[in-house]
């Protein structure tokens, strides 16, 4: 029986809704130690399945040498000058296409029904979705410092030294656990892990070539570059740039860390939602 009648009125309420009704609330505190619990087990599931750090390690070795050798004479005349101009664009790449895994493996869990187990338990419901995004900033940390050392060793050298550097990598790393979000929400929309990967990969390339990241603005046809100006992606490339060539906290600085949070504020409670329909 799903239904229950009940005088007066004989209102019919169903027992999930009784559940729900009955559960105790979770409290701040609980929320954010059920999340940290929830993250050491993505963690030991990182540890034991070392190939979802191939991504993050081969990546920015292989981009940044890449754009580098392909594009650097082309662009800037020689590799040397390239590099102050590509390390944060490929900073960006890095890190944001690193959090499509989010959604991806989030999707996976679900069809295996691993989430059917959290159903059951008295937690709060983003600490099965945050847990996961919260031990994803090792993966994003990586990326990020794996790209900046391939830069060193091919003689870039940030003018804004290692506070410059330092601050260009968390900036990156606060925007992608940002954009995590977004992809956490198509992974409890879609149908299939294929699915949020092909959905994830349609949102971020245009989003991530289609930037200031490997080419500077005024080489555009007008049309194209008013789009780059007002792209996201471009704000944190600039951000990044300032930050690690000039160790200056500019207007780009500003407006990324406000769009991540906007990111936040939208699609944080949309994802709670939609995997609150799938209860």
């Amino acid at each position: 029986m799903t239904d229950t009648m009940i005088a007066p009125g004989r209102e019919t309420v169903r027992a999930a809704d009784r559940v729900a009704a009955a559960r105790r609330h979770v409290t701040l505190g609980e929320t954010v130690a059920q999340t940290l619990t929830m993250a050491w087990r993505a963690l030991k599931k990182m540890r034991r399945n070392p190939e979802q750090f191939f991504d993050v390690a081969l990546q920015p070795i292989l981009f940044t040498a890449m754009f580098a050798f392909i594009f650097g004479g082309a662009i800037a005349g020689d590799v040397q000058s390239y590099l102050p101009l590509m390390i944060p664009g490929i900073l960006a790449q890095t890190v944001l296409t690193t959090c499509m895994a989010t959604g991806t493996q989030l999707r996976e869990d679900m069809e295996k029904g691993v989430f059917d187990r959290f159903k059951s338990l008295p937690i709060a419901r983003i600490a099965p979705l945050a847990g996961p995004m919260v031990a994803d900033l090792l993966r994003y940390t990586i990326a990020a410092t794996l790209t900046f050392g391939m830069g060193l060793v091919m003689g870039y050298r940030p003018g804004g030294g290692a506070g410059g550097v330092l601050a260009a990598i968390l900036l990156a790393i606060f925007t992608g656990w940002s954009l995590a979000w977004v992809f956490t929400y198509v992974g409890t929309i879609a149908r299939s892990a294929q699915a949020v990967q092909g959905i994830s990969m349609m949102i971020l390339f245009p989003l991530t070539f289609l930037s200031n990241a490997f080419v500077p603005v005024e080489t555009l046809p007008g049309w194209l570059a008013a789009f780059v100006r007002v792209n996201p992606v471009s704000h944190l490339v600039t951000a990044a740039r300032d930050l690690a060539n000039t160790g200056t906290v500019s207007g780009a600085v500003a407006w990324t860390l406000l769009a991540s949070l906007i990111v936040i504020a939208i699609f944080a409670p949309l994802s709670v939602r939609s995997y609150k329909r799938h209860l």
